[in-house]
């Protein structure tokens, strides 16, 4: 693999219209391995999209996508340790993971390591905080949730840590709700269905199968997220963006939906090559059409929010010398 020493390697980097990656030679191993969590398949399905869109532009380059298979949390730390520790070119996770990271805070507070090295390439598609309420509920915004049954989602996923966050933004405990219950995404769609809960909640990105399935069987609807607790929340963490739920994205969003969330975000490390990172970021944002028909989560990009929403790390100097010469920054 392409590892910080790139450069001593001659002719490793050519310009030929565009500058471009040269293989090492290495039979048993990509060039570029993109590492990823397997719970989110989204992540995967970009790591992928990425590796396509570098293998298209550069020639000769192979690339692979990677994943680590233990659970949310421990997949996302995985990640960042092996982009820390230059066994990968290139990770995906969310915007939030990479805030801790960096901060050295939530599970990265008591961790020895550091991840002062993280570098941010791109950011991607959003993950929405999706508000899904039965339409016989009586939820028509985000305060209408206290004294209703709820999920609040399963202790340690994304779906919870998300909900804890508006929750204590919000002031609200789980004596608030009627009743609250702990189902994971898989199962809320069901519970949502037969009345146990009125309301739930999805972290996934847009669109997203189980949000349609609970949205057309469930007669329910989705819910505006906003006020003044949440422009705090905004403010108070960097790795959350305003966003919202484009119209059409499932039936019945006859309008945008405002919201907030995490971001997808592309990383890597002050080790990997500045051209090599150059090139990365090139080989998506030259053909950006066609990046986003690869995967429908990525068909909201657009080009000025891809430069550092919701990103903690530094801009790593490849892509910082990409943007610059397109006038983007």
């Amino acid at each position: 693999m392409i590892r910080a020493n790139v450069s001593l390697a001659t002719g490793v980097f050519l310009a030929v219209g565009s500058i471009g990656l040269i293989s090492m030679g290495k039979a048993d191993a990509a060039d570029i391995v993109v590492g990823t969590g397997a719970s989110a398949t989204d992540h995967y399905n970009v790591g992928r999209a990425v590796c396509r869109q570098i293998q298209r532009s550069v020639k000769g380059v192979s690339c692979a996508t990677e994943r680590k298979e233990s659970g949310d949390a421990t997949e996302a730390i995985a990640v960042l340790n092996d982009l820390r520790n230059a066994a990968l070119e290139l990770g995906v996770v969310t915007s939030d993971w990479q805030y801790h990271a960096v901060k050295k805070s939530g599970p990265f507070k008591f961790m020895d390591a550091k991840f002062d090295n993280l570098r941010a390439v791109l950011s991607l598609q959003a993950e929405p905080f999706t508000l899904i309420a039965r339409k016989d509920s009586g939820i028509n915004s985000l305060d209408d949730l206290a004294g209703k049954r709820v999920n609040l989602g399963k202790p340690g996923s994304q779906q919870r840590a998300a909900m804890e966050m508006v929750m204590k933004a919000k002031g609200w405990t789980r004596r608030t709700f009627q009743y609250a219950d702990d189902l994971s995404e898989s199962e809320q769609s069901l519970a949502l269905c037969h009345n146990r809960v009125q309301a739930v909640v999805s972290t996934a990105a847009v669109p997203n199968p189980a949000v349609a399935q609970a949205l057309k069987l469930c007669d329910a609807k989705i819910v505006e997220v906003s006020g003044a607790a949440i422009d705090k929340l905004l403010a108070d963490n960097p790795f959350l963006v305003s966003t919202e739920i484009p119209k059409d994205a499932y039936d019945g969003v006859m309008k945008p939906v405002k919201t907030i969330g995490a971001t997808v975000t592309l990383l890597s490390s002050s080790d990997m090559e500045d051209d090599l990172i150059y090139t990365v970021v090139q080989s998506v944002m030259g053909d950006l059409k066609r990046f986003k028909r690869m995967h429908p989560s990525l068909d909201s990009l657009w080009p000025s929010r891809m430069i550092k929403g919701g990103q903690t790390a530094p801009l790593h100097d490849g892509a910082l010398r990409y943007f610059r010469e397109k006038g983007m920054i």
